[in-house]
């Protein structure tokens, strides 16, 4: 592992163990070069119970690049929907480490406009 990616999960882990403490059901993103994912996890941490990302079929008709803000967006309005469906409203956004920013914002703010609160 590099470097790097080893620094991020460092970040990470803090977060993770916060989480924990509070017993809350969690949104967890991950972003390579060129996709996003997003992941609604239960409070045990044990079961993903929502999964959204930007190499799904329906997303990928409705953006043509996954490694930019508008498909973040898109992808953080589906786990929204999604989590919604199961009769989530409340989680803690996990940022894995990455920075508020960019791809991880755009996500977030949308995930939060379809009606996610966090």
């Amino acid at each position: 592992m590099s470097g790097k990616n080893e620094a991020r999960l460092r970040r990470a882990r803090q977060t993770r163990a916060k989480i924990a403490e509070l017993g809350a059901v969690r949104l967890a993103v991950h972003r390579s070069n060129f996709h996003i994912y997003a992941q609604v996890i239960d409070a045990s941490g044990a079961k993903v119970l929502a999964a959204a990302s930007s190499v799904e079929a329906e997303v990928r008709q409705m953006v043509k690049h996954g490694g930019n803000a508008k498909s973040a967006a898109e992808v953080g309005k589906r786990i929204a929907e999604k989590a919604r469906k199961l009769g989530i409203d409340k989680v803690a956004f996990d940022r894995s480490g990455y920075r508020f920013h960019g791809r991880v914002k755009a996500l977030a703010e949308a995930a939060r406009a379809a009606g996610l609160k966090f």
